[in-house]
């Protein structure tokens, strides 16, 4: 039976709950409208990644090493939405556009669209401040499908076309991620930074673009980035990957059960391969073990993709509309 409750507060932040038979959405409307937790209720697990950390209440001190970063102040895991950058903090027409975009720092409305015992559907929306977007999403639930569709819009709300850059910030965590776990998507090119995120933990190689699926290590020889190591692979790399279509799986053969994303590919041309394999020993990440699993729009923050031409540009009063399907499933 599907249902939309309000689970009063999680750390201090406003909790609502969408759930049907099969699985549980928990968002924080306050804090980005991140999808906090994405319980399977067969198992009980919680497929995102859940920071040792914890969440912070609202107000409290930036986390440890977060620097300028409003989206690591209080970063402890789950799904966030990038919009209207990724990457790097830059400037779009003399204004400052922060680390991994505005919305996910921003506090969201919401409204109750649906709520029958066959379907419960939320709708959550918010301004930037920065740009002049509208940026909405709706959380669909059907009882009797273990997924969750969710549907956003961008709205120009200027006189003038604006430009952006659009990412999924998805992260799968223990205890469904383990040594083990299988990633699969429609690779086609594998493409590393030419500076070392966290040098003392990184295993690729710097500046590297080869095809899908083995990367080349800083130590020699290659690895199949399909296979998700263990904790103690002591690594820390971060990955763009071309895509040719828009899903990706990871499989935990052990619980048999696979996280499966899809997407549109004509929007979301990359994923980014967040890999803190027990390597993550810099503030504010230390202590992490995850996989990102990020469709992204570009590479690019807004401002190079600008001026490369890969940012979405969007007329005056124009709206753009996009969707991302999760599912979980189960082998037997």
């Amino acid at each position: 039976m599907a249902s939309c409750s309000d689970l009063g507060e999680i750390s201090g932040w406003q909790s609502i709950a969408l759930e049907t038979a099969e699985l549980r959405v928990e968002v924080l409307p306050a804090k980005g409208a991140e999808m906090r937790r994405l319980v399977d209720l067969r198992s009980g697990i919680n497929l995102l990644f859940d920071a040792p950390w914890g969440l912070r209440p609202p107000g409290a001190a930036p986390l440890p090493g977060s620097g300028d970063d409003p989206f690591m102040w209080n970063y402890a895991g789950g799904w966030q939405d990038l919009f209207p950058s990724v990457n790097d903090a830059c400037s779009y027409r003399g204004r400052p556009i922060p680390f991994h975009g505005e919305v996910a720092s921003l506090e969201w409305e919401y409204e109750v669209l649906e709520s029958s015992a066959d379907e419960v559907a939320v709708r959550l929306w918010t301004r930037c401040r920065e740009t002049p977007f509208l940026f909405e999403k709706v959380l669909r639930m059907r009882d009797g499908e273990p997924e969750v569709v969710i549907v956003q819009a961008a709205t120009n709300e200027s006189t003038e076309p604006a430009h952006f850059v659009w990412g999924h910030h998805c992260v799968v965590g223990p205890p469904f991620l383990e040594a083990e776990c299988m990633l699969d998507l429609p690779g086609k090119t594998i493409v590393t930074s030419p500076e070392l995120w966290e040098p003392e933990t990184a295993r690729l190689a710097p500046g590297q673009e080869v095809a899908w699926p083995n990367a080349r290590l800083r130590a020699g020889g290659t690895v199949d980035l399909r296979q998700v190591a263990g904790r103690d692979a002591g690594s820390h790399d971060d990955v763009f990957v071309e895509v040719d279509g828009g899903w990706a799986t990871v499989r935990n053969e052990r619980l048999g059960m696979t996280f499966a994303l899809e997407w549109d590919p004509s929007v979301f041309g990359w994923v980014v391969l967040w890999q803190p394999y027990g390597g993550a020993v810099a503030e504010p990440l230390a202590g992490s073990y995850a996989l990102g699993v990020e469709p992204w729009s570009s590479r690019l923050n807004l401002e190079s993709a600008v001026e490369s031409d890969e940012a979405i540009e969007l007329a005056a009063g124009a709206r753009f509309q996009t969707a991302v399907r999760v599912r979980v499933e189960h082998a037997r």
